[in-house]
């Protein structure tokens, strides 16, 4: 999949642990886990809201756009 979460750098940059994050935001460590990894197939906009407080970041810092090598560019 071309998306790629970015979100274990962020919370490495910011000396924030996974476990601390899952509790702030209200969701699983096993369900960040997963994220972080980036096997999820989606995130709500609301999930997505509460790291970027906890995180004070933007959705481009979390996720970013890169392109298979074989995958035409409109």
């Amino acid at each position: 999949m071309p998306i790629k979460v970015n979100l274990a750098v962020v919370l490495a940059q910011r000396g924030v642990k996974s476990k601390d994050l899952a509790q702030v935001i209200g969701i699983t460590e096993a369900n960040l886990s997963l994220l972080k990894q980036g096997k999820v197939k989606g995130i709500r906009f609301e999930t997505l809201e509460a790291i970027c407080q906890c995180l004070d970041c933007q959705p481009g810092d979390l996720l970013s756009f890169e392109p298979e090598p074989d995958e035409p560019t409109a």
